[in-house]
């Protein structure tokens, strides 16, 4: 398996992505990844490949990490430029040629992996939004890439996100609901992280905790959060807010701004709001918090951090976009987006944390990491049997091949095995693959081979 990321940056769908790879690769799977970008510079923030914690996950893991190697800064998660160069291709296409099936995070991959001259191989594309409308040029490249024959399937991680993709104009036969998960040996309630949490941060043990865990970018809608934050801070003399995430520093004149006009007249009020930007601890910050608040008005699906706070043990309280409603129900509170209903809210999760912590615990099996990787890893068995592993890879080639496939001599058929690779030199495989250096098994992809072990 090969997934292609446009790129390592702070957000959700990259850590759930990342963490059903590691997941698939623990049950015996081979994965690799590829990104088109090594660092982006996004949400005030300047990102490396390196520095990610999702990156690092997936190497320490034993999963290969590559990189086209572009830097640039992207507008909202549209890919910055769709022209690739000879060696970018070179390089896809060497990624690609090795694995059976790709996965695509997002669509915007597909701005690369429409790009003629590629291997083909069936591609799975997981779709973490609920707005497909509005992420530039990336539907009309998942439109292509199905009018193709190349996307097999797409993995909508909510419900949210299936009707909205139906209604762009998906199949929905291509659409499969997955909904996120979580690990919960990592994500549950921890009193002495609770408190150590707390102390670093000098606020009092009994002290009441709200945490906004998102990135810096309009759809969170930070300027509505910041309104409702110095409201129920005015209320709540010894509360704490708390922002973390990409963009969630002193550093970003964009958030300053935002602050300024919320806490206007009140700094005293600003001083309870503590920015502490990326974290790779957040399961201590949602253990050390009360209430997990989200006011995003837009493009939100699953909202990660609503279950991973959840299962540490903080209320969810967020306004109704995507499957949030959905999410939180029985568990906390979903509010208009009105500064002082949210407030509201957040006073009431406080009160009634005690009461809502059995629902919250009996939650745990529905929000399971486990649960994600076996159903990801049954569709892919099902993507690899029915169209690499079984008679529909043949027929796809066929229909993409420009010149029909030359006849394969039977004492030579092994040395052919690119015979049937629509887009590939057909010859033998002490050649190269278009030049590229790319030499495959003999038997990769043929028709009616058993699956395989890992798979």
């Amino acid at each position: 398996m090969l997934s292609v990321y446009e790129g390592f940056f702070s957000g959700g769908a990259r850590i759930v992505h990342s963490d059903v790879v590691l997941g698939l690769a623990e049950g015996g799977q081979s994965h690799r990844v590829l990104s088109i970008h090594g660092e982006v510079h996004r949400e005030a923030t300047r990102q490396r490949m390196e520095d990610d914690h999702c990156y690092r996950a997936l190497t320490a893991g034993e999963v290969a990490v590559t990189s086209l190697g572009r830097t640039a800064g992207l507008v909202d998660g549209s890919v910055a430029a769709s022209v690739f160069s000879g060696p970018e291709l070179a390089e896809t296409a060497r990624a690609m040629a090795g694995a059976d099936v790709i996965l695509s995070l997002k669509e915007q991959p597909l701005a690369l992996l429409n790009q003629a001259g590629l291997p083909r191989r069936p591609v799975v594309v997981g779709l973490h939004r609920s707005d497909p409308e509005n992420q530039g040029p990336a539907l009309d490249e998942l439109k292509a890439a199905i009018a193709d024959g190349t996307v097999a399937a797409c993995v909508c991680c909510a419900e949210s996100t299936r009707a909205a993709y139906e209604a762009a104009g998906i199949p929905a036969e291509l659409l499969h609901v997955i909904p996120n998960g979580v690990d919960l040996l990592r994500f549950r309630p921890d009193a002495a992280a609770r408190l150590a949490f707390r102390t670093s941060l000098g606020i009092p043990a009994g002290a009441p905790v709200v945490v906004f865990a998102a990135r810096y970018a309009h759809m969170k809608n930070v300027p509505l959060f910041l309104r409702a934050a110095r409201t129920w801070l005015a209320r709540e003399g010894g509360g704490h807010v708390v922002m973390c995430g990409a963009g969630m520093t002193a550093a970003n004149p964009a958030l300053r701004a935002d602050l300024a006009a919320a806490f206007a007249g009140e700094p005293g009020l600003a001083g309870r709001v503590h920015l502490l930007g990326v974290r790779h601890d957040m399961e201590a910050v949602y253990a050390g918090s009360d209430v997990v608040a989200l006011t995003s008005v837009s493009g939100e699906a699953a909202p990660l951090c609503l279950i991973e706070g959840m299962m540490c043990g903080a209320v969810p309280v967020t306004t109704d976009v995507g499957d949030s409603a959905a999410i939180v129900t029985g568990h906390g509170f979903v509010t208009p987006p009105d500064p002082g209903a949210i407030a509201l809210a957040w006073s009431a999760a406080i009160a009634g944390r005690a009461e809502l912590a059995p629902a919250l615990e009996r939650s745990r099996e529905r929000f399971s990491r486990t649960r994600m990787i076996a159903a990801y890893a049954a569709l892919l068995d099902e993507v690899y049997a029915s169209h690499v592993g079984g008679q529909l890879v043949a027929a796809q080639h066929a229909v993409g091949d420009a010149v029909p496939p030359l006849p394969v001599p039977e004492d030579d058929a092994a040395q052919y095995a690119l015979a049937s690779e629509a887009g590939l030199l057909q010859g033998p495989l002490l050649g190269d693959v278009l030049g590229l250096g790319v030499r495959l098994d003999p038997h990769h992809g043929g028709v009616g081979e058993e699956v395989a072990d890992e798979l």
